[in-house]
């Protein structure tokens, strides 16, 4: 009787809670937890896992870079408003009843049925998410449409459709590897040219870091992603862009060609040979032989409002330094 009760005390004291602190857990136990809920929403809703999964890691990669939303600090990354959660016109912002929430147009709705809609549960907020796509239905054509209207913007549909068909296509998101660009085995040098003059065709600076090699060695896909682009540029000649699951895009430039039957929607992973280095570009299509052979690699990063290029070289470094230590266990 006294455990019982003091079982009572102790629950009301420190109330029970399902949120999850992800600075708690390992990698892999985040991805098996994240997992989890997208296979139970799907279980419930019938909305295809790797949807909700897309919409939810694009939300969490612009709230790691946005300084208006707040960091995510739990499994899921889907964020919504309180005042969308609740009801524009709703003045109870704690407010966790699903019949006034709707009352006031909120859009919160009870997904794991313990008759409370609220917002830092990740059940009901995956749910809620669940339910606006059915509104418009699952082929894919619907989805497009869903996410337009949620989102007015073109580059955040084909970001998040980029992680749709990475996570349909290896069923699993643990999609966190990476490789240097160029094979291990080649010749090769590279310092950090991120910001330095350039000329020709009007001053401008250099979005990117130029990694030396001779022509024909490879240049492989650092990441799991969906080439984006493919084709040719004065400035940069023969190009390819890759996004991946961060919504990164990767650009590799000044190549010598494409590997053979690579074009735009191809799902590539880490070590995918997508060309080889040259020295093409500074001129109309075909131009060569301006500079000596290197591979130009750039990052830019999209926040759902807007892009920006950052410096790619201290991640060129880590990647190259991970690939040599896994290389002499």
């Amino acid at each position: 009787m006294n455990k019982i009760l003091l079982a009572v005390i102790l629950l009301f004291i420190f109330p029970w809670s399902n949120k999850v602190d992800a600075q708690e857990l390992s990698q892999k136990e985040i991805y098996e937890k994240r997992m989890d809920l997208y296979k139970k929403t799907e279980a419930k809703t019938d909305i295809p896992w790797y949807y909700l999964a897309g919409i939810d890691q694009f939300e969490r990669s612009i709230r790691l870079v946005r300084k208006d939303l707040p960091k995510p600090d739990r499994i899921g990354g889907y964020y919504i408003p309180i005042e969308k959660w609740v009801g524009p016109g709703n003045l109870n912002h704690d407010d966790d009843n699903p019949i006034t929430i709707s009352f006031f147009d909120g859009v919160g709705r009870d997904g794991n049925g313990d008759g409370k809609a609220e917002r830092t549960k990740e059940e009901d907020l995956l749910f809620t998410l669940a339910q606006y796509i059915s509104k418009y239905g699952v082929d894919e054509n619907k989805f497009r449409i869903a996410l337009w209207d949620y989102y007015k913007r073109d580059l955040t549909v084909n970001s998040i459709m980029t992680n749709v068909k990475l996570y349909k296509r290896f069923n699993r998101i643990d999609l966190d590897k990476k490789m240097f660009p160029i094979p291990r085995g080649y010749h090769y040098s590279y310092k950090n040219t991120w910001g330095a003059r350039r000329g020709w065709g009007g001053r401008r600076i250099h979005e990117g870091t130029d990694i030396f090699a001779g022509y024909g060695v490879p240049v492989r896909s650092i990441v799991y992603g969906v080439v984006e682009l493919k084709g040719w540029n004065k400035f940069g000649g023969w190009r390819v862009g890759i996004r991946d699951l961060n919504n990164t895009y990767h650009y590799y430039a000044h190549l010598n060609g494409f590997s053979k039957d690579l074009k735009i929607g191809d799902i590539v992973e880490p070590g995918t040979i997508i060309g080889s280095v040259g020295s093409s570009g500074y001129g109309p299509p075909g131009t060569s032989g301006k500079f000596p052979p290197h591979l130009h690699f750039g990052m830019y990063k999209d926040d759902g409002r807007s892009v920006w290029s950052f410096d790619p070289y201290p991640y060129l470094r880590l990647w190259e330094r991970q690939e040599r230590q896994k290389d002499s266990k």
